[in-house]
């Protein structure tokens, strides 16, 4: 995962990201990528799955 830190409190997902942050452009080369999962994980301690993309236009 780039940038994307997740906890569980009982039954509440927190996602937190960084906005300052920046990972370079998409494969098209529109979008810069703030962070994501790289594909679906698994929430920690927990059978769901995410899957999360943060982008802003170029």
């Amino acid at each position: 995962m780039k940038n994307v830190e997740m906890t569980v409190e009982g039954t509440i997902l927190t996602i937190k990201v960084d906005l300052s942050k920046e990972f370079g452009p998409s494969a098209s080369g529109k979008t810069i990528i703030i962070a994501s999962t790289e594909g679906n994980v698994a929430i920690p301690n927990r059978q769901e799955k995410v899957g999360l993309n943060v982008y802003r236009k170029k």
